[in-house]
């Protein structure tokens, strides 16, 4: 094992304790791993980084009690009229670290040479998923910057509002011939989404797939049927 994958493991296992830490004590976690209250603190605090052999021990000893698609799901917020907030799962850093590892993984012989989305609650994700792929993030806005003489710019209709988007990208963003993954927060209708794919048309690029945390109805299988590339979402809600 390479020295850089050595050290990533031992990352992806501070940030698997950090996350478990949110709902087991110290106590639990001593119980479950077998390790001194003092040592596990300092491995969640990072001040001591464990030994190779231990880090393999650890990681496969914990993956039973991390379910990514629960920790999600319980952390969505609904409001009395079915509407949520997915603000905890973007703010918890350890939970979209580890996320961002996943979708990493898919991609990796995927060659992705950039991360597209559309702001602004798509941007953490995106940059996650840039991180772990050592790659650069760019995303489209709903107007233009002054000091960007050129963008690409695709205009839509949000589903039921009556009234015409339009996202904007620079042109620098975007060059012929990257490969791209588009991700975002959540997916309901995917007229954003297939904005976002004429705009890597209109600069020549290659969407490689597409990521999101979150989708609502059916609208996944919608843009399989329509796309000859990977799509898909964390979890599904109706």
């Amino acid at each position: 094992m390479s020295q850089l994958k050595s050290v990533q493991e031992k990352l992806r296992l501070i940030r698997t304790l950090r996350l478990l830490k949110k709902t087991y004590t110290y106590e639990e976690l001593s119980r479950i791993t077998g390790l001194p209250i003092t040592v596990l603190n300092r491995y969640v605090r990072g001040k001591v980084l464990p030994s190779t052999e231990r880090t393999r021990e650890l990681l496969e000893l914990l993956s039973p009690y991390i379910n990514i698609e629960e920790e999600v799901r319980k952390r969505i917020k609904f409001d009395e009229r079915g509407f949520f907030d997915n603000m905890p799962v973007l703010s918890d850093t350890a939970l979209m670290s580890i996320i961002a590892e996943e979708v990493a993984g898919k991609y990796a012989d995927e060659n992705v040479d950039k991360i597209l989305t559309a702001a602004t609650d798509g941007i953490p994700l995106a940059v996650h998923i840039a991180k772990e792929l050592n790659v650069d993030v760019v995303y489209a806005k709903k107007k233009k910057e002054v000091g960007v003489e050129k963008f690409y710019e695709v205009s839509y209709v949000p589903s039921a509002s009556g009234s015409v988007t339009t996202l904007y990208l620079p042109h620098w963003a975007l060059k012929k011939g990257e490969r791209v993954l588009i991700v975002d927060d959540v997916i309901r209708s995917g007229e954003t989404q297939k904005a976002l794919l004429e705009m890597c048309r209109q600069a020549g690029a290659k969407a490689v797939g597409m990521f999101f945390l979150v989708s609502v109805g059916d609208v996944i299988e919608s843009l399989k049927k329509e796309y000859s590339i990977p799509v898909e979402s964390l979890i599904r809600l109706m």
